[in-house]
């Protein structure tokens, strides 16, 4: 099979189409033929080498050689020991959430609160790929009508989202949001949740012509460009601020994303490709009772719901290219140069 495998970091030259052998799935697995993979920051991050040079997660770094791609939508071709041969020629897409499946926090149904929490494609050899193997109890049925790279589009990022905006920030119809880095795969899928969930909008975007792509999916944008100080440009529209931000940026957004907030207001963070050291002031937390709450990747309820949402039309996941999977350093440039509003999605 061909497979896109980081085997060194450094720039777009590293980036090749390997051939590599198959892989088998063992007990309680299946093989998927790839029909559609999206990219992420782990995906870049595999290949440049972590921001600032640090592991990403707590408990350690990404080991190469590897072969990333959490986002995966296929077909299932062969199945292991233990799973019905029945799955066989099933439409899939498969929920990245990685977890022991016993602790107190899996049988509560926090997967990502486990100790033992991963993320397929990042610990686990991913989808950049023609089949990848994956444990039974991550797969999703995909209806005939959804397409490959729509479902591809959602695990990671749509999960995340609404892991901020519902699960944990509560956010309620008539609120104001405000999404920072709106163009990325959370913003954008903040976006289209918060608009979903009957907030109103404000997306914090880079560029003119992104600011007319936010525009055109129902949110107020604000041109960072224009309002380096966004909040202020936030507070003249509002008068007192927003309930809810959004920000998955991180250290270099969160003085102006905290200013956002109304008193009372939440902050709900996922990421810190920004920088994760940030310069603030507390007492603009306490002394205007804001909260900061953190909402890394949802766990299975929030992944099934999201799943279930696009099925039925209620999302619509926004998509800003799809490429074939031989050019992956175009996709990675892309993403690099921060030209997209949506996913990227590649198609082996």
């Amino acid at each position: 099979m061909k497979a896109v495998v980081i085997r060194e970091h450094g720039g777009l030259d590293t980036l090749h189409l390997d051939e590599m052998p198959s892989p088998v799935p063992g007990p309680g697995e299946a093989l998927v033929r790839v029909r559609a993979v999206a990219l992420n920051n782990l995906d870049i991050w595999a290949r440049s080498g972590p921001p600032g040079g640090r592991p990403i997660f707590p408990w350690g770094g990404m080991r190469l050689p590897m072969i990333t791609g959490a986002d995966v939508a296929g077909v299932i071709e062969q199945v292991g020991p233990d799973v019905q041969s029945a799955m066989v020629g099933r439409r899939v897409v498969v929920n990245p959430i990685l977890s022991c499946g016993t602790c107190e926090f899996c049988l509560s149904g926090e997967q990502s609160m486990c100790a033992e929490y991963r993320i397929f494609g990042e610990h686990t050899a991913g989808g950049m790929a023609d089949y990848t193997v994956v444990p039974e109890r991550n797969f999703y049925a995909l209806p005939n009508h959804v397409r490959f790279e729509h479902a591809a589009a959602v695990p990671a990022c749509y999960t995340t989202a609404w892991r901020m905006l519902v699960s944990v920030a509560k956010l309620r119809a008539g609120e104001d949001l405000l999404v920072v880095g709106a163009s990325g795969g959370v913003g954008s899928a903040a976006l289209v949740i918060g608009r979903f969930a009957g907030a109103r909008v404000f997306a914090v975007v880079g560029d003119d012509g992104k600011a007319a792509k936010a525009a055109s999916l129902g949110a107020i944008p604000i041109n960072r460009n224009e309002h380096p100080r966004f909040s202020e440009r936030v507070r003249a529209l509002t008068g007192s601020g927003v309930h809810v931000v959004v920000d998955p940026v991180g250290a270099s957004t969160w003085p102006e994303s905290i200013r956002s907030l109304r008193p009372g207001g939440r902050m709900t963070i996922c990421g810190a490709s920004g920088g994760e050291r940030p310069d603030i002031d507390i007492r603009e937390i306490y002394q205007r009772h804001r909260q900061i709450l953190g909402a890394p990747m949802g766990n299975v309820t929030d992944f099934l719901t999201v799943m279930e949402l696009v099925v039925r039309g209620a999302l619509m996941p926004v998509i800003h290219a799809v490429l074939p999977l031989g050019e992956i350093r175009e996709a990675h440039r892309m993403f690099e140069a921060r030209e997209h509003f949506g996913k990227i999605v590649l198609v082996p």
